[in-house]
């Protein structure tokens, strides 16, 4: 008989505990916790319980004896707010280490962030540093405005001097028909050295 049953726990699992202990939800746990936790942490907990306590001490000290629940030493109130302190204790270390959880999360993610926008911030320092680098090596318009200005005064300037060399020889071919094909010679300017050597390049 033993050897079968021992058979029988070899093949077949077993409970590794023989009482099945009740299941609940962590999460509605911690959240009740913190519930608690902030109640406790407020003015308005003091207060009611200065008044329980204050109306505990009347009732048990001006009561008659019959009356009186806990008479002096008040031993049941004694382990009332021991008992509250057993279980407030866990409860606030409970709803701050949930907190201290929440914290670390957020610190995680906030230096996620932080790490993700310090590279955004130096990608775009870097593009606009290459921006600034091709814009100094463009033309702007201002510079083309000045260039094309001071090209058609060069053109206007030439078309003065092209005309005055023009009128010049006209005049020289001219005058030996009219003085009897002798011209008269005129000493030469700046202007009309200048306009010989166009005449040259021309």
């Amino acid at each position: 008989m033993a050897e079968q049953r021992r058979a029988q726990r070899l093949d077949q699992p077993r409970d590794a505990r023989g009482v099945k202990l009740p299941r609940f939800d962590p999460e509605a746990f911690g959240r009740w916790s913190e519930g608690i936790a902030r109640s406790m942490g407020t003015a308005n907990f003091i207060v009611y319980m200065t008044l329980v306590i204050g109306i505990w001490f009347g009732w048990n000290t001006l009561a008659p004896p019959s009356l009186r629940f806990d008479p002096y030493t008040f031993t049941f109130l004694t382990l009332v707010l021991s008992l509250q302190a057993s279980y407030a204790a866990p409860l606030i270390l409970l709803a701050q280490n949930r907190q201290a959880d929440r914290d670390r999360v957020a610190l995680e993610e906030d230096r996620r962030r932080a790490t993700a926008q310090k590279a955004d911030t130096e990608y775009l320092a870097r593009e606009i540093a290459a921006l600034r680098i091709a814009m100094g090596e463009v033309a702007t318009r201002d510079f083309l405005r000045t260039e094309l200005a001071r090209l058609a005064e060069e053109l206007d300037e030439a078309g003065q001097r092209r005309q005055r060399l023009e009128r010049r020889q006209q005049d020289k071919q001219d005058r030996p028909t009219r003085s009897g094909g002798e011209g008269l010679d005129e000493p030469r300017d700046e202007v009309d050295s200048d306009l010989g050597r166009e005449a040259g390049t021309l």
